[in-house]
């Protein structure tokens, strides 16, 4: 049989071991909740830095809407001059060296003054006003452009130009379509460029990058390579492709 002070004398030993393994427990826990905090800090340690890439391009599509417009008052006669000035139009722009399935010729537009319900009394306004519009659609940027500069030979036959969507410019659009491209290179120097930023930063700091956290890829923009307030960048044949990203690197 077992005396009481030896029941007692285990009894108290049980309670120390547990004792003891509480307290292992509570130290073990403590210890997992310092480092989980330790390092959720070091995942919040982190630069924003911004990447910036910029490429010069040359336009590689040209779209020009000729409009040219005739006006009198007798419908038949204003006809027959406008097929006339459509004619030189089209010569000109062959003997500009395009190509004849760059042209394409769209449908006469007819206005009648006398048809309209706000029209103004002018004995000396012509009743009826034609315009023929001829679409070049060229990736000859070289033809394009000598057409555009020599389109005064046109005016001098007598040939009246129109102005486009009451739009200033009656010249060619110049367009970049090859954006897709020249992407991959830009981001990848993009990123470059930010990491070096990082690196910089993390230096200055006495810190080292070790990965990026987030990475924002901002938008590409085509834009003149020649900034003026009178040219656009649509009628400008060089251009130049912007991007910036911004991008979070981890720091330990």
């Amino acid at each position: 049989m077992t005396s009481p002070d030896c029941k007692s004398h285990s009894a108290g030993l049980f309670f120390i071991v547990s004792l003891f393994i509480l307290a292992a427990g509570i130290g073990f826990a403590g210890l997992k909740i310092h480092d989980g905090l330790t390092q959720f800090r070091s995942y919040d340690n982190y630069v924003t830095v911004k990447g910036l890439a910029m490429r010069d391009v040359e336009a590689d599509l040209a779209v020009w809407p000729i409009a040219h417009v005739v006006t009198g008052d007798d419908l038949a006669v204003v006809q027959g001059v406008l097929e006339d000035r459509t004619k030189d139009v089209m010569a000109f722009l062959k003997d500009s060296g395009i190509a004849d399935d760059d042209i394409e010729k769209q449908q006469i537009s007819v206005v009648d003054l006398l048809a309209q319900s706000y029209r103004q009394n002018n004995a000396s306004q012509n009743r009826f006003i034609l315009t023929q519009t001829v679409i070049v659609r060229s990736e000859d940027i070289a033809a394009i452009s000598k057409a555009a500069e020599n389109i005064g030979d046109l005016i001098k036959k007598g040939v009246v130009l129109a102005q486009q969507n009451n739009s200033n410019n009656t010249g060619p659009t110049y367009l970049f379509t090859k954006l897709n491209d020249v992407k991959p290179a830009m981001i990848a120097e993009a990123t470059r460029n930010a990491r070096d930023a990082a690196d910089q930063f993390a230096n200055d700091s006495g810190q080292t990058v070790t990965g990026i956290r987030r990475a924002y890829q901002g938008m590409f923009q085509i834009l003149p390579r020649d900034e003026t307030y009178t040219i656009p960048e649509s009628a400008q044949k060089f251009k130049t492709v912007r991007v910036v990203s911004t991008i979070d690197f981890y720091l330990e």
